[in-house]
């Protein structure tokens, strides 16, 4: 149940995590998981005995955030429903306790940077997704089938994050990384109908600001 007396505003906070994650993957997780619903500014999440299992998710607009707290209400995290609400606001305490903490006028302007270099990503995203050396025959369109092949992931993705970015669309089997090969990964679904959604869905999605996804059928 959300709290009648929190106004929606552009922090959420989730309580009920898995104690057991360590901070910087539950960090890397929760962002993965929240930017799908809008830009995220911040992600706070401390291990001091008093404030384990929560996290503090800050995001650009408030729609955004109202959109995650419905969507992702008890969405099971790392075998865990989590219990979201909208912040009393991220306390100063909690910013100087992460480090994050700046006053509000060099805030706006940290924030206003970030957005003009989303703007440079953005019109980035346009041209030819694969820059890494010379296409090969798997981005070349394979025929569509079940299986996605990703590209462009950050080194430190884990077969958890992306199977809980993928496990929300219908038909998912499962996450296949390839050891010897960061950065690329396979996913399966039940058919090609299946999987061309996820792929819709999630074509450029961004684990991190700098690995936006590149998403194609696998080559069989």
């Amino acid at each position: 149940m959300l709290s009648a007396d929190v106004p929606p505003n552009q922090t959420i906070y989730i309580k009920n995590l898995n104690e057991k994650i360590k901070k910087e993957e539950l960090k890397r997780c929760l962002y993965a998981l929240f930017s799908q619903y809008g830009r995220i500014l911040d992600v706070v999440a401390l291990k001091t005995a008093k404030l384990r299992g929560q996290a503090w998710v800050v995001f650009s607009e408030v729609p955004a955030a109202s959109n995650a707290v419905c969507q992702m209400q008890s969405f099971p995290f790392y075998d865990k429903p989590m219990r979201i609400q909208y912040a009393k606001t991220k306390s100063d305490c909690v910013s100087k306790a992460d480090g994050s903490f700046v006053p509000r006028e060099k805030k706006k302007k940290q924030e206003e940077r970030a957005e003009k270099k989303r703007r440079v990503e953005e019109r980035s995203k346009l041209m030819p997704s694969f820059r890494q050396g010379k296409p090969g025959a798997q981005e070349a369109a394979a025929a569509p089938n079940n299986i996605l092949f990703i590209q462009n992931l950050p080194h430190k993705t884990t077969s958890m994050m992306l199977q809980m970015l993928f496990q929300q669309y219908p038909g998912f089997r499962e996450v296949r990384m390839i050891e010897a090969k960061p950065g690329i990964t396979f996913v399966e679904f039940g058919d090609d109908v299946q999987s061309s959604i996820a792929m819709q869905a999630l074509q450029g999605f961004k684990i991190t600001p700098q690995n936006p996804m590149a998403i194609n059928y696998a080559k069989k």
